[in-house]
């Protein structure tokens, strides 16, 4: 069972999309990467790229994050995204699309402050290349990217590394980048 860890909306289940397609990122790995953004959060323009569940940009929501774009590609998990955004009365931007293909036509005077990446495992070495290069169109001055990746093939992003952390298999790398 998904909840919202802390914040605004704090024990508040989540639904999932059904099947394995979408990975949530889990309770203990959200709790500790909000620990390490901290007030980074509040009032911040996010993107939570490769969405799934929706489960980090929902926890940024309940943090007092202005606002959150969610990005994903699969119709069921953008269906739970929505559900849960009104079951928790919050408004938020979803765009069923591909990750690359938002990026490369992201809507004009997009920045954000606090991009979340959580894509396909076994996509990491794949998109890291594309990422790298599309991902400084859309931050704002001094953003704050954050990725998931299995630790075993990690996602690595040309971006400056601020940190990184292993929680079991999974990898958080916080990236602190400055448009250019």
């Amino acid at each position: 069972m998904l909840r919202v860890v802390a914040g605004e909306h704090r024990g508040r289940r989540l639904r999932t999309p059904p099947g394995r397609s979408t990975r949530p990122t889990s309770d203990r790995v959200r709790e500790a990467l909000f620990s390490i953004l901290g007030p980074a959060v509040e009032g911040a323009r996010v993107l939570d790229l490769f969405a799934g569940s929706g489960a980090l940009g929902i926890e940024a929501l309940s943090r007092g994050a202005e606002s959150v774009t969610f990005v994903e590609s699969d119709r069921a998990a953008a269906a739970a995204i929505r559900a849960n955004l009104e079951e928790l009365g919050e408004r938020a931007e979803i765009a069923q699309r591909d990750a690359l293909a938002w990026l490369r036509s992201p809507p004009p005077g997009t920045a954000f402050e606090v991009v979340m990446l959580d894509p396909p495992y076994d996509s990491a070495i794949r998109l890291a290349a594309p990422l790298s290069e599309l991902l400084p169109a859309v931050l704002a001055e001094d953003a704050t990217v954050v990725s998931e990746s299995d630790k075993r093939t990690p996602l690595k992003l040309d971006l400056p590394l601020a940190d990184e952390r292993s929680y079991g298999d999974t990898r958080i790398a916080i990236h602190r980048a400055s448009r250019d």
